[in-house]
């Protein structure tokens, strides 16, 4: 059944409401602590701020019953006007009716004012809550505002249909399909093909059968293997049904050397009793992935393969997800992108169809493996293997992790498989990024230096007291950012006139870049459409997209208008652009350098690009004169959506504010006479969903026969409809999941245009495999709850698999109020992620980490060890870019034989030479930790103390470490020099004081590093320096290679685990005086100090040797 997207906007806004304008009222404010010890020691405990933010208490007092009599009053006299409008020729009874009618709402407008103004009660501030004054428009008392039309909940409402993993009604496909059976099998110089026919009568069970199909297997590399399925008879009507694109996204390509002989894989297949095909590795003739023992099931929407998987499996990746790090028994994984938040399981904003499979084996005499699926012996030798598997295929999708294995669906597309031999982790994700999803974009150096923005910022002097506070504090601050507030009426590209304009911008920039600092603002994925009947409204990039043919149509060929945070909106057609004729990538250019003009910026932060719209189908079609229009929802901080949420343990610490907290949020969900939560009962009924059944010779493209696992249920419910057309006649419902990673690509072009010849900076929400080649990425909305402070590991290690070092979260959460002790942890914690930023939302408190002093010393401690490391993590973030490397590691990785560590991801390696530890629990003031390697001789260093830490520790033991408020465990491994530069207030600052090293030694004495250096900014730097460390028991070398010229001097150096104390020590043969080196035998470390002198005209402009004996 076709659906039309352009709904009639009578049938859209039946039942709609209007939303009225509030009187503004002047928010609360919180003092800032001074820099003074004394007046910032009482804040940790938050009481006067959180109360006064609140504007909620127990203790209404006598200003709250002046403000309800005045506001019942107000209700009142509004309420009769209403009533003597409405009845002035109706009966008496009649008239009694509309009273009470009357009475009524002006009860509810009375109850809802009131609710929108109760007061705190703890603090003694009697005021209105604190609710962004942007929301709160001023209402002249002699004569009415025009009230803003708001997008109705019901826009946003699809059909209601039931998952099928959920559904009892479901087909089972391996019950009711015939498979396939393979013949016409031809070898070719790098593997094999076959023909694929059905083996009995169609199911046809959620798509129409493809009777005829063809196998191809190539031999690519060394360590890949390729498998494909596709229908054997494709036209150009039916080819993006099944066939993605190279152009969007590019194959891996054949090594021209590689021969099936010296491939590490063995591929065979078999008719017995269906077609099915096994992957094995040769070394070890471990089955990696065979689906002997199932059907395959291809259709035109429904494509069905299945795997066993071993016992106790340990599987990662298949993101985007909020989940541990290993992936489980029944989990079901969707890759279906979507604006959700940080919804635990979940399909969230990107589609990263790629696992590791990491297996353990024990060795017996004669060295043969045998699995071992509980490997926790910790006096066993293990060895492990890891391959991965990737399915190019940017169709929705389900992956089912239960047994009897894997189950991979997809609504489309081909089986497009590439396997990876590893054997170590790390091998799979260099290979993976070298061959099909390009290395990861170069990121320039002062990105890596700490990033402060919220919702809510109200403009260029809110930023600019931000600014002045961290400097205050004596905080680093490398970049402020800015939220779609500074949006003209959240309109891309046009800044707000009033607080946010050019001439005070320039002003702001020029101070800004004078102190080598910077500012990214937010652009989102959808423009605003203008209110056709208000000359006011119009807006030049919606007129040059609409010339451009930039944007995504209806099937009828009209523009397909949503709703976004503006109202009603168009989309850019991205698809449409690289495969049709719309010219989306140089409109998108232009506007970008148009804009550029107006005000600079140093990089771009693209949101809601999965692509999100806040109705089904065109809603905007026909009803553009109702904008601009508020979405469907209330924004946080506006009456009736206060940010009341604390974290968990909250009420530990701050029993009066949890109360307070507690009693609001009941008032705000069931009314201000409600005193708990009402007693809810359940009954059970059958709901009668929606189900769409196969079409012969069509697809159903709105409602898929198969329903995935959706979020939000219907595929085109937040979301354009899948019948959406790009230029060219190409529908939404094949490239969905590429919208994001498409705007990743233009806006890297038109960086790469406005900056020339710099690395384009973007962090993007909405990716695909190889967005990471343009773009970082950031968690998305998270939550301030100590549950997301841990899942914050994971997802980066994830997005490590994915090609993407440059991640971070939003430090503190995002939505919710977060509190001193989780803020803390969080600021600690986040230092050691390469992409550093705090960020919430508006109508929660202030978090910036000056709000608490104990954050503040937090910050400070951490923020020091994060900026002495900027030379090693820019040396990471470069081989990551050069190479495919990962920056942030899971222990694993780096310690493949160590089966107690495939599920440890409450710890992680920064490179190869940095452990951290840290806590994450609340109220907690120790933390358990593993030192991977010790049962190997691996040796481990306190960072705080030098000293060595791993004495006496076995394989796999969790050790008990203090960790008090303000301390994170951060440890340096035996083996390693890491590169060190003084810390500064920037990074520019920090990149002109001077050096120093950190040599750790490993169990024999040795230790070894590099350190990469260029300009910082360049996209292709044309001086660059390698500097590689090498150390022993007895010297300390230096050997540089390039030309990057770096003058600063080395001013100390440090050597741990040194057994000996040095008799005497010389610098390139001459002795070094005994004021610049001592040795502390307790701690086995020798430290070397003021070399300024010996080093003034660069610690890098040659060679140099330190020996001692």
């Amino acid at each position: 059944m076709a659906f039309n997207s352009t709904l009639a906007s009578a049938e859209l806004f039946a039942g709609n409401s209007i939303t009225w304008d509030h009187q503004s009222l002047e928010p609360g404010t919180s003092e800032l602590p001074t820099a003074s010890s004394e007046s910032r020691a009482g804040l940790d405990f938050e009481d006067a701020r959180v109360s006064s933010h609140l504007g909620l208490g127990l203790d209404f007092g006598q200003d709250y019953f002046k403000v309800e009599v005045l506001v019942f009053v107000a209700a009142l006299s509004l309420g009769f006007k209403l009533y003597n409008r409405r009845v002035p020729r109706q009966g008496i009874l009649s008239k009694a009716t509309s009273l009470l009618a009357t009475m009524a709402l002006l009860t509810s407008i009375s109850l809802l004012l009131t609710s929108s103004l109760l007061p705190s009660g703890t603090s003694g501030h009697k005021g209105p809550p604190v609710v962004p004054a942007k929301f709160l428009q001023t209402a002249s008392p002699t004569t009415s505002s025009v009230p803003q039309f708001t997008v109705p909940a019901s826009a946003d409402k699809g059909k209601d249909v039931e998952a099928n993993i959920d559904d009892p009604l479901a087909a089972n496909p391996q019950l009711v399909c015939p498979g396939y059976s393979a013949s016409n099998v031809q070898n070719t110089k790098n593997g094999f093909t076959a023909d694929l026919d059905l083996a009995g009568p169609a199911c046809n069970v959620y798509g129409n059968d493809i009777e005829h199909l063809s196998l191809l297997v190539e031999f690519q590399a060394n360590e890949r293997v390729h498998l494909q399925i596709e229908p054997r008879y494709i036209s150009k009507e039916n080819e993006t049904w099944f066939r993605l694109p190279e152009v969007l996204i590019p194959k891996p390509q054949n090594d021209p050397l590689c021969e099936e002989h010296n491939s590490d894989f063995v591929v065979s297949w078999s008719n017995d009793p269906t077609f099915s095909f096994t992957v094995k590795r040769k070394a070890t003739d471990d089955t990696l992935f065979t689906t002997e023992g199932s059907k395959l099931v291809y259709e035109d929407q429904f494509i069905e393969f299945v795997s066993p998987l071993p016992e106790s499996y340990n599987l990662y990746g298949l993101g985007e997800v909020i989940h541990g790090f290993r992936l489980g028994n029944n989990l079901t994984r969707t890759l279906f992108a979507a604006d959700v938040g940080n919804d635990i399981d979940w399909n969230i904003y990107g589609s990263h169809p790629i696992y590791h499979d990491t297996r353990y084996f024990t060795t017996d005499e004669s060295g043969k493996l045998t699995y071992a699926p509980y490997a926790d012996d910790k006096t066993a030798r293990y060895t492990s293997y890891t391959h991965g598997v990737y399915l190019r295929n940017a169709h929705p999708q389900e992956v089912l992790l239960r047994q009897p294995g894997i189950t991979w669906r997809t609504l489309g597309g081909s089986i497009d498989l590439y396997f990876y031999s590893g054997p170590r982790a790390e091998d799979v994700t260099t290979k993976y990024q070298e061959s099909a999803v390009g290395l990861p974009a170069m990121q320039q150096y002062w990105t890596l230096g700490y990033h402060q923005c919220r919702w809510g910022y109200t403009g260029w002097q809110r930023l600019q007291e931000v600014i002045d506070n961290f400097a205050k504090f004596e905080i680093p601050l490398e970049t402020v950012w800015a939220d779609i507030d500074y949006m003209k009426k959240y309109r891309d590209f046009e800044n707000d006139h009033d607080t946010w304009n050019y001439t005070e911008g320039e002003e702001f920039m020029n101070r800004l870049h004078k102190n080598h600092q910077h500012w990214v603002p937010i652009v989102d994925s959808a423009i605003y459409a203008p209110n056709p009947e208000d000359e006011e409204d119009r807006y030049p990039t919606y007129e040059r997209g609409l010339e451009a043919d930039a944007f995504v149509k209806n099937p009828d060929g009209s523009i397909y208008y949503g709703a976004v945070w503006p109202g009603y909106t168009v989309f850019p057609d991205w698809v449409g652009a690289v495969l049709g004729e719309a010219g989306t990538i140089d409109w998108w250019i232009d506007e970008i350098s148009r804009w550029s003009k107006n005000i600079s910026f140093d990089g771009i932060w693209i949101d809601m690009s999965e692509v999100a719209s806040f109705c089904v189908g065109s809603c905007g079609t026909g009803n553009l004169t109702l904008n601009p229009a508020h979405p469907p929802f209330k924004l946080p901080g506006e009456p009736g959506n206060l940010v009341l949420r604390y974290p968990e343990g909250f009420a530990k610490t701050n029993e009066t504010e949890a109360i307070s907290a507690t009693k609001a949020i009941i008032t705000q969900s069931y009314g201000p006479t409600a005193t708990a939560v009402p007693t809810v009962t359940t009954t059970t009924t059958t709901k009668n969903f929606y189900r769409s059944t196969p079409t012969p010779g069509a697809r159903n493209i709105n409602w898929p026969p198969y329903v995935i696992n959706n979020y939000h249920g219907d595929i085109g419910v937040h979301a354009l409809s899948p019948n959406s057309t790009h230029n060219g006649g190409y529908l939404e419902y094949d490239f969905h999941n590429l919208f994001g990673h498409q705007v990743l690509n233009a806006t890297y072009s038109a960086l790469l245009q406005v900056q020339k010849g710099v690395r384009p900076f973007i962090i993007g929400r909405g990716t695909f495999a190889g967005s990471g080649k343009w773009a970082g990425h950031w968690g998305g909305d998270n939550e301030a709850l100590w549950a997301f402070l841990y899942f914050s590991i994971p997802q980066a290690l994830s997005f490590s698999i994915f090609g993407f070092p440059m991640f971070g979260v939003d430090t503190c959460g995002f939505n919710g109020n977060t509190n001193y002790e989780l803020c803390s942890r969080w600021m600690q914690l986040s230092a050691f992620f390469p992409f550093y930023r705090n960020h919430n939302a508006m109508g929660a408190i202030d978090q910036e980490p000056y709000r608490w002093s104990s954050v503040i010393d937090a910050t400070k401690s951490a923020m020091a060890i994060r900026y002495a490391l900027l030379p090693y993590m820019y040396t990471l973030m470069t081989q990551a870019s050069l190479a495919g490397s990962t920056v942030m590691r899971a222990l694993a990785w780096e310690f493949p034989n160590e089966p107690w560590l495939a599920d440890a991801d409450r710890q992680f390696m920064l490179g190869d030479a940095i452990m951290v530890t840290p806590c994450l629990e609340q109220g907690a003031d120790t933390v358990k930790g593993v030192f991977p390697g010790v049962g190997e001789g691996e040796v481990w260093y306190d960072w705080y103390t030098k000293g060595k830490v791993s004495y006496g520790v076995g394989p796999g033991e969790n050790v008990t470490i203090g960790a008090e408020l303000g301390h994170i465990p951060v440890y340096v491994r035996g083996g390693k020099v890491v590169p060190l530069q003084e810390p500064g207030m920037t990074t520019a600052e920090s990149r002109q004081n001077p050096w120093g090293l950190l040599v750790g030694l490993d169990g024999t004495g040795r230790a070894e590093g590099k350190l990469y250096l260029d300009d910082g900014v360049s996209l292709e730097p044309e001086e660059v320096s390698w500097i590689s460390f090498t150390a022993s028991n007895n010297f300390l070398k230096v050997e540089p290679l390039g030309n990057y010229p770096d003058t600063n001097p080395l001013r100390n150096a440090t050597v741990m685990g040194l057994e000996h104390e040095p008799k005497q020590v010389w610098l390139d043969g001459e002795v070094l005086e005994q004021e610049h080196w001592s040795y502390d035998a307790g701690r086995c470390v020798l430290e070397l100090f003021e070399l300024k002198e010996k080093f003034s005209g660069g610690a890098w402009v040659q060679g140099w040797e330190i020996t001692w004996e």
